[in-house]
């Protein structure tokens, strides 16, 4: 999704995922851009819609951020964020973006990812110079 959406510069090995057990709280990481100016660090979880993250999990995110002194995270969910989850994320020294499950959902039609177009349709709008007589 990251890189559908432009980070990485659209390339496959702008990004990598980490393993799967003992990544220290981090499942990706993706260059901001081409030229690899910046580095976002990814966490996802993949949780039921009614189990909501809670602000610990993002403290956590936040601790592993900063022990890796990123300037930069996004953290998706497929389920929703606790108001708190959203609180700990104001004012910091850096920037990290929550993603919901609806949000996710959003960004994924978007970009086509996980999805197939099966019908497009095309507005037409009437030309009024092609009447106009000479």
């Amino acid at each position: 999704l990251m890189i559908a959406i432009g980070y990485g510069g659209s390339r496959k090995e702008a990004g990598q995922a980490t393993q799967a057990t003992n990544d220290d709280g981090i499942d990706g990481i993706i260059k901001e851009d081409r030229l690899g100016l910046d580095t976002i660090y990814l966490q996802a979880k993949r949780w039921q819609k009614n189990n909501t993250v809670h602000r610990p999990e993002i403290d956590k995110f936040i601790g592993t951020l900063t022990r890796n002194r990123a300037r930069k995270g996004v953290f998706i969910t497929t389920s929703s964020f606790s108001d708190g989850a959203y609180e700990a994320v104001q004012n910091l020294d850096m920037k990290v973006v929550l993603i919901d499950g609806e949000r996710l959902a959003e960004l994924m039609i978007e970009h086509d990812i996980g999805v197939t177009p099966v019908t497009k349709y095309e507005i037409k709008r009437l030309d009024s110079d092609y009447f106009i007589e000479d």
